[in-house]
C-alpha cells in the first residue's frame, strides 16, 4: 500500500516562505507513469491543485501559484518537496500530498495543517 506523509511548520508568518516535505514509501517517487501532487483546501472552500513533479523530475503548476512555487525532490530519501513564496493569510490551508495520474488521485498524505498569521 502506498503511502504519504507530509510535514511542515504548522505556523508561517505572512510574506515567508512556507517549505513542505512529503515522504512517500511504498512506491519510488523515479518510476512508473504517476505524478507526485500538492494540493491544497482552504477554509470553506474546494480543493486547490498546486503543481506535481514526475518521474523525471518534469514539474508542472497551477498558473496562479507559478510565480510563488518551487517544487522539488530528494531521490535519495524518496520525498518531494513544496516551497510557497511570500506566503499571505489567504494561504491557510490544509495541504495534502498524493499520487496523481491524469486528474485522479489514487493515495493521499494525512494532510497538515499550515497558519498563516503574524
Amino acid at each position: 500500500q502506498v503511502q504519504l506523509q507530509e510535514s511542515g511548520p504548522g505556523l508561517v508568518k505572512p510574506s515567508q516562505t512556507l517549505s513542505l516535505t512529503c515522504s512517500v514509501t511504498s512506491a519510488s517517487i523515479t518510476t512508473g507513469y504517476w505524478f507526485w501532487s500538492w494540493i491544497r483546501q482552504s477554509p470553506g472552500k474546494g480543493l486547490e491543485w498546486i503543481g506535481a513533479i514526475g518521474p523525471a523530475g518534469d514539474i508542472i503548476s497551477q498558473p496562479s501559484l507559478r510565480s510563488r512555487t518551487s517544487i522539488s525532490r530528494d531521490t535519495s530519501k524518496n520525498q518531494f518537496m513544496l516551497q510557497l513564496d511570500s506566503v499571505t493569510p489567504e494561504g491557510t490551508a490544509i495541504y495534502y500530498c498524493a499520487r496523481q495520474t491524469n486528474s485522479y488521485f489514487s493515495f493521499w498524505g494525512q494532510g497538515t495543517q499550515i497558519n498563516v498569521s503574524s
